[in-house]
């Protein structure tokens, strides 16, 4: 599998984009909202297709769209942080935008035949060139690095924001910056595993992570090794299954560890229930309750 170059370059552009949305989608879930990753990716979607009626690099409207739609939804929304009211009329107008893109490509470009649309619309990491993958891999890694930078702040923020706007911390514009984050991952999921699936990606790594740990910064680093593992598995699945499309492939193994995630909590929460030792040193019992009592004081 490895000695072809169009899964090589998937390999490198997957690894990255699913390290980001890894990273990206747990701030997501802490913050409650994912909703706004579902907007963003149809704002992927029409961003691409307006690019490609006007004959435009359809990168080109990828990221500038679904980064300035995101910072003009954050500001809407109070604190940066959106209702339902914000993202669901958002949302309505813009994939209403997207379908008439789609018309007018398809009617007014010789080469509109669809292609690109569904390519947007499902992804297509196997066609990318060596620039395009490294690229996407850049892309990637940049927003690697401006998630760590800001990690520390951005948790204390989505935990609290009241005591951390309280003690310095610029709640603000981490939530401003967070959501330019969350558009240009948006833009660069597309390419992976589609406008459609993107918050598959972002959503169910981060959702098995928080399920499986309940320290932060290790669900953090857990939720981009499952959306790493994700990429690498689909990949592989559409390789040896051809009938497979890598976008199903990878979606499909995310949703199964996320499942997977949920099945292994709830056995262990039945065991925890059915043996009173348990019960008597676990989160709620006495002796852990003593103990915190101790470490307030």
């Amino acid at each position: 599998m490895l000695t072809h170059a169009f899964m090589q370059h998937a390999l490198l552009a997957g690894t990255a984009v699913a390290l980001a949305a890894g990273l990206v989608g747990y701030f997501l879930v802490l913050r409650a909202q994912v909703f706004t990753a579902d907007a963003l990716s149809h704002v992927a979607f029409t961003g691409a297709l307006g690019s490609l009626a006007a004959g435009l690099d359809v990168r080109l409207g990828l990221f500038a769209v679904t980064v300035l739609v995101a910072l003009g939804m954050g500001t809407l929304g109070r604190r940066a942080r959106l209702d339902d009211v914000v993202v669901g009329g958002v949302f309505a107008w813009i994939l209403g935008l997207g379908v008439l893109f789609l018309s007018l490509y398809t009617s007014t470009r010789s080469a509109g035949n669809g292609n690109g649309g569904v390519a947007v619309l499902f992804g297509s990491i196997l066609g990318l060139s060596l620039s395009r993958a490294v690229a996407s891999a850049v892309v990637g890694l940049v927003i690697c690095a401006a998630i760590l930078a800001m990690a520390r702040p951005l948790l204390f923020a989505s935990l609290d924001e009241n005591v951390a706007a309280a003690r310095g911390v610029p709640v603000r514009l981490l939530g401003f910056g967070f959501l330019a984050l969350v558009g240009a991952t948006a833009a660069e999921a597309t390419q992976v595993v589609g406008a459609l699936l993107i918050l598959g990606l972002l959503a169910a790594p981060a959702g098995a992570a928080s399920r499986l740990t309940t320290r932060p910064l290790r669900a953090l680093g857990l939720s981009a090794v499952i959306a790493v593992g994700s990429v690498w598995l689909g990949l592989a699945a559409s390789y040896v299954i051809p009938q497979l499309t890598p976008s199903f492939a990878i979606l499909a193994v995310a949703t199964a560890t996320y499942l997977a995630a949920v099945a292994a909590t709830r056995s262990g929460a039945a065991r925890y229930r059915r043996w009173p030792l348990l019960r008597h040193v676990g989160p709620d019992g006495p002796m852990v309750q003593k103990s915190t009592a101790a470490v307030d004081s």
